[in-house]
């Protein structure tokens, strides 16, 4: 529920810095910032009085029961209805130490102010017009980007790039509504109107776009969350020397001898615009050390859940197998294969894992050489590239969905959809055509908040930070 009080909160991640923000928001906001905030030189004026909108004032923050000085910081209004929240807001940006960031909140919660619940800010944005739903959790999805991928798709949800699409395809789906309202309430006048099969037709294209946006899923949520790659093969065959080398830190230990890695080992690094989740795993082998088989019943699961498989081969020793059974992972997974220990005289080549079966393509290295990394990173970017880059696509496929909760109300229209146009070829009357588009057009508008219940609002916005 909206209640229209005045919030604060620190709107800068705690801990210590060179700057903190303490943010206000609601009818109290200048108010408050008047009791505890002094513009230098002019202690016996309001604050109000002295601050121009959205200009920096350098100040004094004060304690108004006792009058003792809390720091020198500079403070900003912005008066509604131009602001982040629609309402009025004010910041002060003081120094960045815990203590400093606590007794201001304190002094403006004494003064009157409520301390804001996780996402009450953009909560309030949305709620006030200034953005829509989808906008709002594009804002949590930059703070918590973790590549330039996933930084660039948030940023076209936060321009308004998926609400525009959205808005466009309900559009289409209004219209057919609206061409069978008037079936319905004007059959007997002579007015032409489109057949059923013109109106399946019409449906038909519709769930062409509306699958093209619920797809796009699989690729947001890879250039959200990063791509997760398991490095497979069998004992010492090179799978921690490759962690390390990507990582460009011993973050594995590796040894002469077998079996040294029991449990998977996750990492992440930036390989260009992307963000590579790598899992190191226990080699696959058969073995009768209780330890070792958990491991490896560790490595079959993470590669079955993995995006991508890494297979690493030992060049330096006949295939065993342990390397046929990698051979059988990788079978129709994307991925890169590495004949590894190419320093090593060769006991096989990449035309006998052709043989066997190998599908991946095949990256003759040696995890040793730190001048290979450079290739080892390009050929992985490649790989990446080609699950997650949109750039060969058309205007409307590059825009992607990231969120659970897009991709469910985008089924939903879809389904509802699907059953419209089954009903319309069925020369089914307009009333119960109309029922599904109408369940359609409901669940699209759900994406950008057009038709949103009190608790779709609580979930989304509880995973927010305090202060945004």
């Amino acid at each position: 529920m909206y209640l229209a009080d005045t919030i604060v909160a620190p709107a800068t991640a705690p801990g210590i810095g060179a700057v903190a923000i303490v943010r206000l928001s609601g009818p109290r906001a200048f108010e408050i910032l008047d009791a505890i905030f002094r513009p230098v030189g002019r202690a016996a004026v309001p604050a109000i009085a002295e601050l121009t909108p959205r200009m920096m004032r350098l100040g004094d923050v004060v304690d108004p029961v006792s009058g003792a000085r809390i720091d020198r910081a500079l403070a900003v209004v912005m008066p509604h209805p131009a602001s982040l929240t629609g309402e009025d807001v004010a910041e002060i940006q003081c120094h960045g130490g815990p203590f400093i960031v606590r007794r201001i909140v304190a002094l403006a919660s004494d003064a009157g102010a409520r301390i804001a619940e996780p996402g009450e800010f953009t909560r309030r944005a949305f709620l006030n017009g200034r953005m829509d739903l989808a906008e709002a959790e594009a804002v949590a999805d930059i703070v918590a980007a973790r590549s330039d991928s996933a930084l660039a798709n948030a940023l076209a949800q936060l321009s308004g790039a998926l609400s525009a699409r959205v808005a466009e395809l309900r559009a289409q789906v209004v219209a057919i509504r609206a061409h069978l309202e008037v079936e319905i309430d004007f059959s007997d006048e002579d007015i032409r109107l489109p057949s059923r099969r013109e109106v399946a037709a019409e449906i038909e294209r519709l769930i062409a776009g509306v699958a093209v946006l619920h797809d796009s899923f699989a690729r947001g949520i890879l250039m959200r969350d990063g791509v997760r790659a398991t490095i497979v093969g069998k004992p010492n065959a090179g799978k921690s020397s490759l962690l390390n080398l990507l990582l460009g830190a011993d973050r594995a230990i590796v040894t002469p001898v077998a079996g040294t890695t029991r449990d998977v080992i996750e990492d992440s690094v930036q390989l260009g615009p992307y963000s590579l989740v790598l899992n190191d795993t226990a080699g696959v082998r058969e073995s009768a050390d209780a330890v070792e088989r958990i491991g490896i019943e560790r490595t079959i699961r993470s590669a079955r859940d993995a995006d991508l498989l890494i297979a690493m081969f030992d060049s330096s020793r006949p295939l065993e197998a342990a390397d046929e059974d990698v051979i059988r992972l990788t079978d129709n997974r994307p991925g890169l294969a590495i004949l590894n220990k190419r320093d090593l005289p060769a006991a096989i080549s990449a035309a006998e894992l052709r043989e066997r079966g190998l599908c991946l393509p095949i990256l003759p290295f040696s995890a040793i050489n730190l001048d290979e990394s450079a290739t080892l990173r390009g050929e992985l970017s490649k790989v990446i590239g080609a699950l997650i880059d949109p750039s060969a696509r058309s205007s409307d496929d590059q825009i992607a969905i990231s969120r659970e909760r897009h991709r469910d109300a985008l089924a939903t229209a879809l389904a509802a959809l699907k059953n419209a146009r089954a009903s319309a070829l069925s020369l089914m009357p307009p009333e119960i055509v109309a029922v599904d588009i109408m369940a359609a057009a409901a669940a699209l508008g759900a994406i950008t908040g057009e038709v949103s219940g009190e608790d779709v609002l609580d979930a989304i916005f509880r995973d927010f930070c305090i202060g945004k």
